[in-house]
């Protein structure tokens, strides 16, 4: 008999890759609780960096504008990108076999956050 037969009514035996993981939403949970928090604390410092150039006129002000439009379009699109991966990372198939590119999804997501918020920062030409 083939492996995937039916003996006497039982269902087919499952392979190990093909086992459900009973601990797939723990890594997608964790970078969420991480993740969120993390990127609102970075959009709110970033909404708050225009205040830096308050007394600022002149080329200074002009530098500081300019600079800071490309970086907020940069934080927002890596805030973005760093949601796609979270959702990724709960959309990936709980079964053992997807474990290891779950976790790795899991962990992308806040380190998406972090280089998100560097650039930002290294962008801004500060006062």
């Amino acid at each position: 008999m083939s492996e995937n037969s039916y003996d006497d009514g039982s269902t087919p035996a499952t392979t190990p890759a093909h086992t459900p993981d009973p601990r797939a939403w723990v890594a997608p949970l964790i970078s969420t609780v991480v993740t969120l928090p993390m990127g609102l604390l970075a959009l709110f410092i970033g909404g708050l960096t225009p205040m830096a150039c308050d007394s600022c006129n002149g080329p200074a002000a002009d530098r500081f504008d300019a600079s800071f439009t490309i970086a907020w379009t940069v934080l927002w699109i890596g805030l973005l990108l760093a949601l796609i991966v979270l959702i990724a990372s709960w959309a990936v198939p709980h079964q053992l076999r997807y474990a290891a590119r779950r976790v790795g999804l899991a962990l992308a997501a806040p380190t998406t956050v972090v280089v998100a918020f560097v650039a930002f920062m290294a962008l801004v030409d500060w006062p």
